[in-house]
């Protein structure tokens, strides 16, 4: 049974606090823009209390949109740009909630908060996706529409492929992980990928700082948001902006 605790220890530093009580087991407790942590809200029809209004609900009529076939995301970021190829077959709910997350601006200004090592000291996966605006994350641990069902595995987790973080079964929210490695192992725990980083665009997510590993605590990024980061753990990289790049039929 020894030989499976790697593998277990790993799969651990997906649980995610995003909703609920949820707890991580694993966790004890390029510079940074002065941003404030609600910066960028405005992005959608310039009209800053519309658009966290629209990102604190994810039941909103602009956050359940049906995503396209296929699509891409840019994400331009400290660590430099890279392109995520989603393909809403392979997890269509999944891909779905991505879609309207960054369409709505979601992800701008999200620290990459984990770069999990792996067997040997090799990466595991970056993973991002709790909201530096602290009302935001309140919104969404208070939502009943905050989690999503799981999708079946259809693509497997390999290197570059995007994956939602979970907290159990059905749980998905609204933190990701891009896998370092063949993290093969991953499906048959539930983790559906539904896209993957296209082009030289690993160059990029290879170059994100792992400084700190997987020390900032969850739970004080949900209730501090950026500030806690910023202070404690002030050479994260992070994501500038998000952006739909919907391709030619």
């Amino acid at each position: 049974m020894n030989r499976f605790m790697p593998i277990l220890l790993l799969a651990s530093l997906l649980c995610v606090t995003a909703c609920g009580s949820e707890t991580d087991p694993t966790e004890s407790s390029a510079s940074i823009a002065n941003a404030s942590p609600a910066d960028d809200l405005s992005a959608n029809d310039g009209d800053s209390a519309t658009a966290l209004d629209v990102i604190s609900d994810p039941s909103h009529d602009r956050m359940t949109q049906t995503a396209p076939a296929e699509f891409d995301a840019l994400f331009h970021t400290s660590a430099g740009d890279f392109v995520i190829r989603v393909k809403r077959d392979w997890a269509p709910v999944g891909a779905d909630r991505f879609y309207n997350l960054v369409v709505n601006k979601f992800y701008d200004q999200n620290r990459f908060f984990r770069i999990a090592s792996g067997q040997g000291g090799s990466r595991f996966v970056a993973q991002w996706g709790i909201h530096g605006e602290p009302s935001v994350n309140r919104a969404w641990q208070r939502s009943k529409d905050a989690k999503i069902m799981d999708d079946p595995v259809i693509q497997s987790n390999t290197r570059g492929r995007l994956t939602f973080a979970t907290s159990g079964p059905n749980s998905r929210t609204a933190q990701l992980f891009i896998s370092y490695s063949d993290n093969e192992f991953l499906d048959a725990m539930g983790f559906s990928a539904f896209g993957e980083v296209i082009d030289d665009g690993m160059e990029t997510v290879d170059a994100i700082n792992g400084e700190y590993g997987a020390r900032p605590d969850q739970g004080q990024i949900q209730s501090e948001g950026n500030a806690y980061l910023k202070k404690k753990f002030p050479n994260l990289d992070y994501i500038i902006s998000a952006t739909i790049i919907e391709l030619d039929s």
